[in-house]
């Protein structure tokens, strides 16, 4: 076995997992991004826009691009926020809604198709690394400052 640290092949996984949606995405005019994007806003109730980038990961300049883009494709309305005045609330459009069932079923194709392939032993073992993993990182426990 080659060396391979734990930062190469989570990177070299995740970008092969990326290229994978994209390729898929381009089939329904969607990009992963975009997919991810619909994922994210709750289908019934809408979503604060200020939740969404929290929620995604993601740095307000790159969603406030998704979201207009979202926006022209008219698979998005934003409405102001009635219990908020100064927020606004990200909602599906029939059109928004169609799109995001579409990217869910991407989602759950590559989850059943790697499950298939996958013993639940090795696939808790995978999650179970990986909340370790972040533990740490949240924990701040691998770059410890001295001074």
């Amino acid at each position: 076995m080659k060396d391979l640290t734990i930062d190469h092949a989570l990177r070299a996984t995740w970008q092969a997992v990326s290229k994978m949606y994209n390729e898929e995405a381009k089939n329904y005019g969607l990009t992963m991004a975009i997919g991810f994007t619909l994922l994210s806003i709750d289908p019934k109730g809408g979503t604060p826009s200020t939740t969404l980038g929290p929620k995604m990961g993601m740095e307000a300049t790159s969603l406030s691009r998704i979201l207009k883009a979202l926006e022209q494709k008219e698979y998005i309305l934003r409405k102001r926020n009635p219990k908020d005045g100064r927020g606004v609330l990200i909602f599906l459009t029939p059109l928004g809604l169609e799109k995001r069932e579409e990217s869910k079923e991407v989602v759950l194709r590559f989850n059943n198709v790697a499950k298939e392939h996958i013993s639940e032993q090795n696939l808790n073992g995978f999650f179970n690394t990986l909340d370790i993993i972040n533990k740490l990182i949240v924990d701040k426990k691998i770059y410890i400052k001295t001074n």
